[in-house]
């Protein structure tokens, strides 16, 4: 038999039947359309969240107090001593330091004349702003200390100006930021939000000021933006000798941007996963289509089977045919599911214009190789079984 001749006696069974055909091939359509629409969603959030976390730069290390891990009874009662001011500035002396920024965070009442507002309030450093990639709307940013104390000054996220002034110019003015009276300096660029952190919605006061206001005896957290020159791994070593030394003891955590991010995208990668097996139940019911509707073809037509036997087809060209049917089959299917796909990657588009979709063309690929596996793999045992088909008892099932 020619492969042609082959060809066309397959596409003739499938075609005989076209509803049946359709539906199942409706149903790998649907598994793929499933799989490959749920992996870019995945991969959509996956790279939302590590372009969101990068955006404040990725050669930075966070030191927050208290160690992460504790070692029996002796580690569990030992007291932290607190990070200071004046540890930020020993960080200042290493080298391939770029920025150092001090932090401490709290909530106030944000008060200009008869309007108030409660608002997160963060106390920072004045190389905040340098070293987390924020940009200025308005004025600058906080200023650094002078004879060991920040001038009273505030710097506004762009609702919270919004809120307070409305379309006025607000630099220069005075609020009142828990009890304190500050002068407002500059506002920052719209910066939209983060895990659900209004970022435009918060005031920026001097470090010292804001311990004032939250009455702290430390920081909660110090960055350090180091410059390409050296590693994070070597920098974190550099800052772990430096602290211990001051503090005695290493009663300190340390975590490098890099590591956070790796972290986050191995769960995400995990995540992603997941989200694409739950669409792969869909494509397991496809694949049973196919294994039902080829176990029936071969019942129907064993006495099909019989005549080609007959007239010396082989049982290898007859198990080459029926795998044939299955892998035609799962193929228009996965093609189906493709369109289906840019169907719905549309709709998706125009009803949620913000969610994050990156369907990935090597994906798309392998979720076409995986239709033709599907065809595979559920027309094996059918194929098998006509192709083990006695001729003589074949043509008397007729």
């Amino acid at each position: 038999m020619r492969w042609r001749d082959g060809l066309q006696l397959t596409a003739g069974a499938l075609l005989g039947r076209p509803l049946r055909s359709l539906l199942t091939l409706l149903g790998v359509a649907i598994g793929i359309a499933a799989v490959a629409l749920l992996t870019a969603i995945g991969e959509g959030l996956r790279f939302y969240m590590l372009d969101t976390f990068s955006q404040f730069g990725t050669r930075i290390v966070a030191i927050h107090p208290g160690r992460t891990q504790t070692g029996g009874i002796g580690g569990l009662l030992a007291s932290a001593r607190p990070l200071t001011v004046a540890d930020a500035e020993a960080l200042r002396g290493l080298g391939h330091i770029e920025a150092v920024v001090p932090i401490i965070q709290g909530s106030g009442a944000i008060r200009f004349g008869p309007r108030s507002r409660s608002s997160d309030i963060l106390g920072a450093g004045h190389q905040l702003a340098e070293a987390w990639r924020f940009r200025l709307a308005l004025g600058q940013f906080l200023p650094p200390a002078r004879d060991g104390r920040s001038p009273p000054q505030a710097v506004l996220g762009h609702k919270l100006r919004v809120e307070l002034f409305g379309a006025a110019n607000p630099l220069g003015e005075l609020v009142r930021i828990g009890g304190t009276r500050f002068r407002v300096v500059g506002v920052m660029a719209e910066k939209g939000q983060m895990l659900g952190f209004d970022l435009d919605d918060v005031a920026y006061v001097p470090v010292d000021w804001a311990e004032s206001l939250f009455n702290r005896e430390g920081l909660m957290e110090i960055n350090v933006m180091y410059r390409p020159s050296t590693s994070s791994k070597a920098l974190a070593e550099r800052i772990r000798g430096l602290l211990i030394e001051r503090h005695g003891a290493e009663d300190f955590s340390l975590t490098t941007q890099d590591e956070m991010l790796a972290s986050l995208d191995r769960i995400l990668a995990i995540l992603s996963a997941a989200v694409a097996g739950l669409g792969g139940i869909s494509l397991l019911v496809g694949a049973v289509g196919i294994l039902t509707i080829m176990t029936t073809t071969v019942s129907e037509r064993t006495a099909e089977i019989g005549l080609l036997c007959a007239l010396g087809a082989r049982p290898r060209q007859v198990l080459g045919l029926f795998l044939a049917e299955a892998v035609l089959l799962s193929l228009a299917g996965g093609l189906l599911g493709l369109l289906l796909l840019a169907v719905l990657l549309g709709a998706l588009h125009l009803a949620v214009p913000d969610l994050p979709l990156r369907p990935q063309p090597l994906f798309l690929l392998l979720a076409l190789l995986l239709s033709v596996l599907v065809g595979i793999l559920a027309g094996l045992a059918p194929a098998r079984k006509a192709a083990q088909l006695h001729p003589v008892d074949a043509l008397r099932s007729e």
